[in-house]
């Protein structure tokens, strides 16, 4: 990306987080290698582990957020015309936003005000304002939910039958996540089955971001912990890649700058979907613009509402965040959730069961935690996301859209939005709108092609083979497997299943997901490719005219619902697929047309 410098500088201000005491009630303490029983004697976070109260300003910092094409030579030169000594925040991360740090303690505040007005002023600045601080949102909980009654109640079970987050990667920007069997840190046994990708710690600015704290893995667990392999709980999208990204340090609380670049990695390094269970009270620019440079690359952003009982805090309250409040076992509102009209959907966040760390990670110390807090709620519709996502609906307003139409509606917007997640729901009714969609695009299509061909005085190619490949490009070959039940069933074999669902063009979801928005195989190439090599083999060539017609189809769904994102736009989503269909259409005549040598 281009380039891009955040100064900080300082102020004396002071600050507030909003984020409870961190305290988790264990189920139990596994053994080292083994899987860790339910009933072993509980054990606690240690103290060193609980958040920390800390002010809601680092003491003589400031951020100044610059234009994203500034040169080094011009970075700099910010820095000389306000006599700012600059170094870097995060000096082994390149060309993903940089954090410059300058020591100015001496300022008065009507100085650091004045400062900050002069750079808000200029032209090479986005925005200044003094760095906040972020925190981890979970408060205490009782220790007998011993069941993740939070799984069923958010329609894991029937989301299982029909995607599982397959080929999408979530990254949590949290306190890291056990997902490293190196420097001591020992990779969760529950997390064991779970594809962790490169991530990086901004706290130590190192590429190892394992979790310290607890709160990261717990929240990881939720979105893709390790399923069905006879080990503790289950993950929502226990099938998604999991990105750590630490921004919060062992004591739960990390800054702004470091979150702003944190949301900018996972965003630049392939992450469709971001977790962010930590905030403030206190409005950043510098995070916003982050929110909105990731939203901006298609990736769904989903953040915890807060815990003060009150307003939204942020980044959940930026427009290109989706808010999620927490709710109990009842469906009611949790005591501590943060409400207004920011809130989006509501989702379990009482009670919430997964696996996690002690001893700070070392020691192979681990233990199965009860924790409450939005922070609990926000991972289970980053998870639902993923599942959508896996699903063919990678546009971030359209997958807002679908999880909000298919949560149970609740009265009062301000604590629940449009209600509470369910994905069991979104999911089916995702496949099925999908294939009734395709299907009737498809039956239209064909028939015009039929006609069409019969005008110019030819007849159809008979045989089974044009069905086959309108089925592989525009519907998928098995696309009723989730009425049976199969892929769930199917556990390590599950992406045969996946692959036979989809169509043609969508399997790159699976293999590729980053290359999706340029809609490589979603497109009239594979058809032309095929056209080349099979055009004058009799046998193959109604195929090669299924493909297309199917392909077809499989464009006008996409152009019609909006839901796919594209590389250059929802305007040019609808171009592309309108030009795509012209040849495709082309093509399918000529190669249905018996007619034809």
């Amino acid at each position: 990306m281009s380039k891009r410098a955040l100064l900080l500088v300082s102020s004396s201000a002071l600050a507030l987080v909003f984020a409870l005491p961190a305290h988790a009630q264990s189920t139990g303490q596994g053994p080292i290698g083994g899987a860790p029983p339910f009933d072993a004697f509980p054990v606690g976070i240690p103290a060193d582990a609980a958040v920390e109260e800390v002010p809601d300003f680092i003491p003589g910092e400031l951020v100044v957020d610059l234009k994203d094409d500034l040169s080094e030579d011009e970075i700099a030169a910010v820095g000389n015309d306000y006599h700012l000594a600059l170094r870097d925040n995060s000096p082994g991360v390149k060309d993903d936003g940089k954090v410059e740090l300058a020591d100015v303690s001496g300022y008065s505040s009507l100085r650091i005000r004045d400062l900050i007005e002069r750079l808000s002023n200029d032209p090479r600045v986005e925005g200044a304002e003094q760095e906040s601080v972020a925190r981890a949102y979970f408060t205490p909980n009782d220790p007998k939910y011993t069941e993740q009654w939070h799984m069923q109640r958010a329609g894991a079970e029937r989301a299982w039958d029909y995607a599982c987050g397959s080929g999408v990667t979530v990254a949590v920007v949290d306190t890291g996540i056990a997902c490293y069997d190196a420097e001591g840190f020992m990779k969760g046994t529950d997390l064991a089955g779970t594809t962790c990708v490169a991530g990086y710690n901004f706290v130590a600015k190192n590429d190892i971001a394992a979790d310290d704290q607890g709160h990261g893995t717990h929240v990881a667990g939720t979105i893709a912990q390790t399923t069905n392999n006879g080990v503790g709980v289950a993950g929502l999208a226990h099938c998604a890649k999991l990105m750590p990204v630490k921004v919060l340090s062992g004591r739960g609380w990390g800054t702004m700058a470091d979150v702003a670049e944190g949301i900018r990695w996972a965003a630049d390094h392939g992450a469709q979907v971001i977790n962010l269970s930590l905030g403030s009270s206190s409005r950043s620019k510098v995070v916003e613009n982050a929110v909105t440079h990731a939203y901006k690359k298609g990736v769904v952003v989903v953040a915890a509402a807060g815990n003060s009982g009150k307003s939204v805090g942020f980044p959940a309250a930026y427009a290109g965040a989706i808010a999620v409040s927490a709710t109990d076992k009842n469906d009611g509102i949790a005591w501590f959730s943060s409400r207004g009209p920011e809130v989006a959907i509501g989702a379990p966040g009482v009670g919430v069961t997964q696996q996690t760390i002690c001893e700070a990670g070392k020691n192979k110390c681990e233990q199965w935690g009860v924790f409450n807090g939005t922070s609990m709620a926000s991972p289970h519709v980053a998870g639902a996301a993923a599942i959508l996502v896996g699903q063919g609906i990678t546009d971030p307003d359209a997958v807002k859209a679908t999880l909000q139409a298919t949560a149970t509606p609740k009265e009062d917007k301000n604590l629940f939005g449009a209600g509470i997640l369910e994905s069991g729901k979104a999911a089916m009714r995702t496949h099925w709108a999908h294939i009734a969609v395709r299907l009737i695009a498809l039956l239209a299509l064909a028939g015009l092609v039929a006609r069409r061909i019969k005008k110019k005085g030819g007849t159809i190619e008979k045989g089974n083979g044009k069905v086959i490949g309108a089925l592989f490009a525009g519907i998928g070959l098995l696309p009723f497997l989730p009425a049976l039940g199969v892929p769930a069933r199917l556990g390590g074999m599950r992406w045969i299943a996946e692959l036979a669902m989809k169509p043609f063009g969508e399997w790159d979801l699976l293999l590729a997901p980053g290359m999706h928005k340029w809609l490589l195989l979603a497109s009239a190439a594979p058809a032309f490719l095929l056209t080349t090599f099979f055009f004058n083999n009799k046998r193959l060539r109604p195929f090669v005219g299924g493909v297309a017609l199917g392909s077809a189809a499989l464009l006008a769904q996409m152009g019609i619902s909006g839901e796919t994102f594209f590389a250059l736009g929802s305007f040019g989503l609808r171009v592309f697929c309108a030009a795509n269909i012209a040849a495709l259409l082309w093509l399918a005549r000529m190669s249905l047309d018996a007619k034809r040598s």
